[in-house]
């Protein structure tokens, strides 16, 4: 019999009626432990390649791979995850998730070849991708839909902080144990949240799907492996031949067709993969949208911030972790009390004023920035960075999962999560090319520019060396213009000069080239928040 709707009261969708047995604040904290390892696992790891380079004896290639395994398998696997949840059940996947990330982890720190550890970090990657789309689909299931926004505020907080103390708690780590800590200090913790979660995270019973569409797997798969190859590998080939005859843009090609004919497979199919219908629910498709800028903002920005900090500022990435604290804390005091707002008043007006002032602070960063700034110049812009992201990420979550049917739940918290993934990808990709390009045509007058600084015999090396460490510093997100390699033989003198000239010239080249990055994701968040206009009001936050 089916029940009458009451128009006094908002509909809650989401969740089926024996979903909230026990405390569901304990549970979130479980979901939250989660959230945090495998984010944190995509910052943390950037602070130890100078470590494992030199533990396993290899290069700058095998070490971005180390770092891309890991997002190419957790980006490329999550919408099937999430469909695996609505299959199993959203604690089943979480907890199997946990597991095998925690089995990765141990495999990643017991590596002794490249080969081992960029093995193990796809692995864990595939354990993030179990994981990571069931949070989502057990907060909306064991929370009601007045204190929905206020779990998902805490939740996004959460995910802010792990994005961005990654450097932080790196070094930390690496100073005081070594690099494999980075990977065991996850096993614990990891076999904690699979214990806790089989006690307090209750078992979602919901109308599932009753088979999973393998061929639209398949293909769902090859375009996302083909687009985050492609935004991750792009720049380092210079968006041209990868080996024979294959390159990007064959790639993204083939990436396209394997999207066209997946779509259409999916509106054909009883069960699909991702059901077209979750784009006809009101605001699910905005605020997939705005996910992905809102991403796109957070990696670009990180990745010129990390870049600003270690390369022009010669912080370590200790300090560069410290000077991010200012937006670290404001994101997770705001998140929370953005998602209460959201409950109350509906995410529209939210969203489009914290994209606004997040724009705002990431262009306050953009004129501020001077080869003499210290911490304490961006305290004010990172505030606003924090203000505006906090008051952005949760609303958007709440406002996309709000109408979802608890039997497409999975479905929905896997293409939120992809779009965050891609968003991710895109933003460090098309960032990293505006810095690559602005770098490429200003890094060789200031080396020469430095080189004249030195005496005659030692200008050639000095130029060979100061290509090499800028070039692989930019591509590994961390400007190592700082780690600059003196040839064997100079004198300790010398090599202080070496190092030094080396800074500035990166200093030099690199202060015309953060403003147009920066400039890019200020664009972008603009538009974010023009757009979040067109979400629709619930009826319950009606003014």
């Amino acid at each position: 019999m089916r029940a009458r709707r009451d128009p006094g009261r908002a509909v809650d969708p989401v969740t089926p009626p024996r979903a909230r047995p026990g405390n569901p604040w304990a549970a979130l904290l479980v979901l939250c432990l989660g959230n945090f390892l495998i984010l944190l696992d995509t910052s943390i790891v950037n602070t130890a390649v100078p470590d494992m380079m030199r533990s396993l004896d290899t290069g700058i290639d095998s070490m971005l791979w180390v770092l891309n395994g890991y997002l190419l398998a957790l980006a490329s696997l999550l919408i099937v995850a999430g469909r695996l949840g609505d299959l199993f059940g959203p604690r089943t996947v979480f907890m199997a998730g946990m597991a095998v990330f925690a089995v990765a982890s141990v495999l990643c720190g017991a590596a002794q070849s490249p080969g081992q550890l960029i093995a193990a970090r796809v692995v864990q990657g595939v354990g993030a991708a179990a994981l990571l789309p069931q949070a989502l689909v057990l907060i909306s299931g064991i929370f009601p839909a007045s204190r929905r926004g206020a779990a998902f505020g805490i939740f996004t907080a959460v995910a802010g902080v792990a994005a961005v103390s990654g450097p932080t708690l790196g070094g930390l780590v690496i100073t005081r144990l070594g690099w494999e800590w980075i990977f065991y200090l996850n096993v614990p913790l990891s076999a904690a949240g699979v214990a806790l979660a089989w006690w307090l995270v209750p078992d979602l019973r919901t109308r599932r799907p009753r088979h999973l569409d393998v061929v639209g797997v398949l293909l769902a798969t090859a375009a996302l492996v083909g687009l985050m190859y492609a935004l991750i590998e792009g720049e380092r080939h210079d968006w041209g031949t990868v080996r024979g005859p294959v390159g990007i843009p064959a790639i993204l090609v083939a990436t396209a067709v394997c999207a066209v004919v997946f779509a259409l497979r999916e509106r054909r199919q009883r069960e699909p993969l991702v059901p077209p219908a979750l784009f006809r629910l009101a605001n699910f498709g905005p605020a997939t949208v705005i996910t992905l800028v809102s991403s796109f903002g957070l990696y670009g920005f990180l990745l010129v911030f990390v870049i600003e900090t270690q390369a022009l500022l010669g912080m370590s990435p200790l300090e560069s972790g410290l000077a991010a604290l200012p937006w670290t804390v404001v994101l997770s005091a705001v998140a929370p009390v953005a998602g209460r707002l959201t409950d109350r008043l509906g995410g529209r007006r939210l969203l489009a004023g914290g994209l606004t002032v997040y724009a705002l602070g990431v262009l306050g960063m953009a004129l501020l920035v001077t080869p003499h700034s210290t911490a304490g110049t961006f305290v004010v812009p990172l505030i606003a960075v924090g203000v505006g992201m906090g008051a952005s990420i949760a609303p958007t979550t709440t406002e996309a999962m709000r109408h979802v049917p608890a039997h497409l739940a999975g479905a929905a918290a896997g293409v939120l999560n992809t779009a965050r993934q891609v968003g991710g990808a895109l933003g460090a990709a098309v960032v990293g090319a505006v810095l690559q390009h602005r770098l490429a045509d200003a890094l060789p007058e200031a080396a020469r520019a430095g080189a004249a600084q030195l005496p005659p015999e030692a200008r050639a090396d000095f130029l060979h060396g100061f290509g090499v460490a800028a070039g692989e510093g930019v591509k590994l997100g961390a400007g190592q213009a700082g780690g600059f390699v003196v040839p064997a033989g100079t004198p300790p003198e010398l090599a202080d000069r070496y190092r030094e000239v080396a800074q500035a010239a990166f200093a030099d080249a690199f202060l015309p080239a953060v403003r147009p990055a920066l400039g890019v994701v200020v664009g972008v968040l603009l538009l974010g928040g023009l757009f979040a206009l067109r979400l629709r009001r619930s009826p319950s936050h009606q003014v």
